[in-house]
């Protein structure tokens, strides 16, 4: 554990849980306790553990108590120097004092489970890339495709039902018609049981599913690309004609060689042939369809799409016939054994616009004035070129916001290497070159509009890029190229630019807040992004790169991060269409709507908002089903987004709180307080009609907790929290009397009635909670044995063995992390799975234990962990055992691992080196090796296995290759070598 970033993690986790100091030695020990290992302050680079304590001063402070012994304790978040030196150095057209300086220390925001930034040249590893990009699709979202959305998703079912029992095949074979009727578009074999209980009420004989593949006349079985028996697939069966249907047209970029024709009988006579074309209208209706999913469409997910869109089923030929879409999208079957599942792109006549430009970048407002010195702009330059604004390449950059007079229009700039770093330099370097001694240039006797010009702040001793804007007998009004606003000077502080000064791009420009574009120039939304925004260093989510980037903005000085645009667009709306809530106030006809495993409810109360927003909604449901565009789609989702999904038959507002790569995310019914996770083609945009109206009704879910309780809200029993389900949900009439209103948590403390009679504490949900043994603790039941968990299979040791792999973590030479390439798609697909099981699984208290595995919400996405340790803080120490990683998560985020989630071994495989001696790295040998090898795809050959009693144990040696050259392939252990003997 040489990462220091990692190290100072764990630091920090140990010295906040102990508020009162700790001494060196109970740090150590606590240290390890923690992870597992003592603290290397060695292998970075200190002789003493103060020695590297005593580093780390925005970490850590000491002190020394009465006995004079060292104590140390956590410090408080310092900024980095960089980013106060550029808040100090921004100019400001506002004279209100300094700009706001905030925490810059960004937290990215994974968008998938998994990210390769290897470039892969090999054309194995390139082809197996595009197979894993298509794979990485079909978990996360065939589940949701397959299924009723409104049915719960309980994986935990066996097959295991009916104990063999006799029973009646023309029965059970009527009622699995019946399913694939409303399921037509297949589902997993694993999910029958389940759904048959449900339909039915009684279990799915275990025979019957063994019968299944006989019943070829009911229903079609089909495997996947898995060699796991259990994972197959159950569709109607298939009509009956004498001929194959044509096999589909691949992509030239799909991995598949070549996909098996359709199984077919010769039972009956051949029906018509299929319509070689497909008529110009519909190829429009699915071409409009494909535009708004640019990442690609699942082809079994049309019929479904195509039927809410145009109100009329897709015609039946098109699925079995997908070549004649060759021209409108490329096809590509991600999986060779099942031609089932191909995925659409779209056909674009043009790749893009090439290379970004920054139009905006000279203009702070749209002024007459300014668009015409913006027209001049080619002829004043002085026959000198500034190159163009690029926009960083990383997904989430910082930024300095300067202002806005309009949210389609934000005046920002970027923090960091190549942008205000480098204009810090170029500033510096103008204030030598124009300065006051007797050689500097003289003021520009006749500037003109339109010019380029080097002018001297008015109130600082700074020397700043300026485009001159209208020139006045003794003054000239100049926009600072660099800091987004204009300034009237006088004449004599205006030089001529010199032509070195011209090589850095404008480093004011623009971008548009995404979700804001209809209330672009609304008061409340600019006075709100002013107050929260302006002069401050904030993280930009870039989700559209072009001449004004579509950016949401984050606020991460917090202990959560504030989503700048939902927060803007909560502006607008009308506080007096919400129920005021105040102490000691009663309400009747109170609906309680949600019901969390914490013990935290979600009510309705009646209000003016409430009676609006029912109105709305019912014009909504007949606007819909009277249109038949598919502009309503959602095609570019993103946190914070407003939109509406379907929520018990009806559509409802939500808000999406988290995206699991393009295709899934997870969203909340802002109205009722219920989570769900879902795919992106099952939302739709506000109707602009209604949007305004929408937006100004604030959510009418309140969020509320019971009053006086002996336990905290997230100590709940799962028995407590089903008996107040029981008494609550779809009861209208309930009432409540407000104790305490709590503004930081944004919660309200109440008594709950299930009549009117709010009069009598004794009558309340609270009293009876309290009078019951609904919170005692029951003892949990814990994995003992990890028998469940199977290794990977390793080829011998020895030359000419090798293994595709992917190094998710690389600490030095001797610890890194290899992930088996030829497996990381079926990881992707497990993590969908858990995504989806777990989102919808209520949370049980946990008694946990170390040393034992669970599944932990990591950052939202689920993990497989194993237990480091307990931190009496409610912290635990986890080690992420697919991807190698040591992190702490809360008690709260663990779920135990259930046995579906346990087939697949863990892919994260500890390594070391092979060829090399061991010896203790430094901390400048290990960042050469992290160079080399982190987050890369790589060929290992195998030296060596050390078994161990666990997986998570196992250790290999093994040599590993960089094969991304054309002319030659890198040996990593030479380079260490080479890097040792220098050392």
């Amino acid at each position: 554990m040489a990462d220091r970033e990692l190290v100072k993690k764990m630091l920090r986790a140990i010295l906040q849980a102990n508020k009162g100091g700790v001494s060196l030695s109970c740090l150590q020990s606590e240290f390890k306790e923690l992870t597992g290992e003592n603290i290397p302050y060695k292998q970075m680079g200190h002789n003493h553990l103060d020695a590297l304590l005593a580093s780390m001063p925005s970490e850590v402070r000491m002190e020394r108590n009465r006995s004079g012994e060292l104590v140390y304790f956590t410090s408080g978040t310092n900024e980095t120097a960089h980013t106060a030196k550029v808040v100090a150095r921004q100019r400001s057209s506002k004279k209100t004092g300094r700009a706001h300086l905030v925490n810059t220390q960004m937290r990215v925001k994974p968008a998938a489970p998994l990210v390769l930034n290897g470039k892969i040249l090999d054309q194995h590893l390139r082809a197996f890339e595009i197979a894993l990009s298509a794979c990485r699709c079909l978990c996360v979202i065939s589940l949701l495709l397959i299924f009723d959305p409104s049915a719960p998703l309980n994986l935990n079912d066996s097959l295991g039902l009916g104990k063999g029992k006799p029973y009646n095949p023309q029965q059970v074979q009527g009622r699995i018609r019946e399913i694939l009727g409303k399921y037509s578009n297949g589902f997993w074999v694993s999910k029958l049981p389940q759904i048959y209980r449900e339909l039915y009420k009684q279990d799915l004989p275990t025979e019957a599913i063994k019968d299944l593949e006989t019943w070829t006349h009911i229903c079609t079985v089909e495997k996947t690309c898995s060699s796991n028996s259990s994972e197959l697939l159950l569709y109607p069966a298939k009509e009956q004609t004498n001929t194959c249907s044509p096999s589909p047209i691949l992509n030239p970029k799909s991995t598949s060689a070549s996909v098996p024709s359709l199984p077919s009988s010769s039972s009956s006579p051949s029906p018509p042939s299929s319509p070689t074309t497909l008529s110009p209208d519909l190829k429009l209706k699915l071409e409009e369809l494909l535009v708004k999913y640019s990442n690609g469409l699942w082809a079994h997910a049309l019929p479904r799409l195509f039927q809410d869109t145009y109100k009329t089923k897709l015609p039946g030929h098109v699925l079995e016939n997908l070549h004649l879409l060759a021209d409108i999208c490329t096809i590509d079957y991600p999986m060779p054994d099942n031609p089932k599942r191909a995925i659409l792109y779209r056909r674009s006549s043009t790749e893009g616009g090439g290379e970004d430009e920054n139009c905006n970048r000279r203009n702070s407002t749209n002024s007459d004035e300014e668009l015409k010195v913006r027209q001049e702009l080619g002829r004043r330059l002085s026959n000198q070129a500034v190159p163009a604004l690029q926009i960083p390449k990383e997904e989430y950059p910082s930024v300095l916001v300067v202002e806005a007079t309009n949210t389609n229009g934000v005046i920002l700039r970027y923090i960091g290497e190549g942008y205000s770093q480098a204009q810090e330099s170029m500033e510096d370097e103008m204030r030598e070159f124009y300065g006051l001694n007797q050689s500097s240039p003289t003021p520009l006797s006749s500037p003109c509009s339109g010019q380029l010009v080097a002018v001297r702040a008015e109130e600082e001793e700074e020397i700043l890029r300026a485009q001159v804007c209208e020139v006045m007998s003794e003054k000239v009004k100049v926009y600072y190229v660099d800091h987004g606003f204009s300034e009237v000077i006088s004449k004599t502080k205006v030089f001529e630019l010199h032509e070195k000064f011209f090589k850095l791009p404008f480093q004011a420009t623009k971008c548009k807040l995404a979700g804001l574009e209809p209330f672009c120039q609304e008061l409340a939304v600019l006075k709100k992004f002013e107050i929260m925004a302006s002069g401050r260093i904030l993280l930009a989510e870039i989700l559209e790169r072009g001449q004004t980037p579509l950016v949401v903005l984050y606020d991460t000085s917090q202990d959560d991060d504030v989503n700048i645009n939902a927060a803007c667009m909560k502006a607008l709306q009308d506080r007096t269409l919400a129920s005021p809530l105040q102490v000691n106030s009663a309400y009747m006809n109170v609906t309680v709507s949600s019901v969390c495993s914490d013990g935290t409810i979600y009510c309705q109360l009646p209000s003016r908002g409430l009676a609006k927003l029912n109105e709305i909604l019912e014009n909504i449901e007949m606007y819909f089903h009277s249109q038949v565009t598919s502009e309503f789609l959602v095609s570019k989702p993103f946190c914070g987004k407003g939109c509406m999904a379907r929520f018990k038959g009806k559509w409802s507002r939500v808000e999406i709180t988290n995206l699991h790569g393009s295709r899934v995310l997870d969203i909340l019914f802002i109205d009722v307080g219920v989570q769900a996770s879902v795919e992106v083609f099952e939302l739709r945009e506000i109707p602009p009609l209604f949007l305004r109206e929408l937006m100004a009704i604030p959510p009418q879910a309140v969020k509320c907790c019971l009053a006086d309780l002996a336990v905290t809200v997230g100590s709940w029993t799962p028995d407590a929290v089903q008996w107040l389900r029981e008494k609550v949900l779809n009861v209208t009439d309930c009432s409540m009397k407000v104790a305490k209103v709590d503004e930081t948590k944004r919660c309200v403390y109440v008594h709950l009635f299930t009549d009117k009679n709010f009069h009598d504490p004794a009558r309340s949900l609270n009293h009876q909670m309290v009078q019951s043994d609904l919170f005692k603790q029951q003892p949990d039941v814990f994995l003992t044995s990890h028998r469940f968990f199977s290794a990977f299979y390793l080829p011998v040791p020895g030359f000419g063995n090798n293994i595709d792999v992917y190094v998710s973590v690389a600490c030095h030479p001797g610890h890194f992390v290899l992930q088996p390439w030829r497996d990381m798609y079926k990881l992707v697909v497990l993590m969908g799975e858990m995504i989806l099981y777990y989102n919808k699984t209520e949370e049980k208290p946990l008694n946990i234990q170390k040393n034992q595995i669970y599944a932990a919400k990591v950052e939202n996405n689920w993990h497989r962990v194993l237990v480091k340790g307990v931190l009496t803080n409610g912290l635990v120490s986890v080690y992420e055992l697919d991807y190698g990683k040591h992190e702490l998560v809360s008690s709260t985020q663990l779920r135990p691992l259930i046995k579906e989630f346990r087939q697949l071994p863990f892919q994260g495989i500890t390594a070391q080196l092979a060829g090399l001696k061991p010896r203790q790295w430094s901390e400048e040998a290990s960042i050469v090796f992290r160079n080399h090898v982190e987050k890369k795809p790589l060929v290992a050959q195998l030296e060596a296995i050390q078994e161990a009693a666990n997986p998570w144990d196992r250790k290999l040696m093994v040599f590993l290759v960089d094969t991304s050259q054309e002319e030659r392939d890198i040996w990593v252990h030479d380079i260490m070598a080479e890097f040792a003997d220098e050392q």
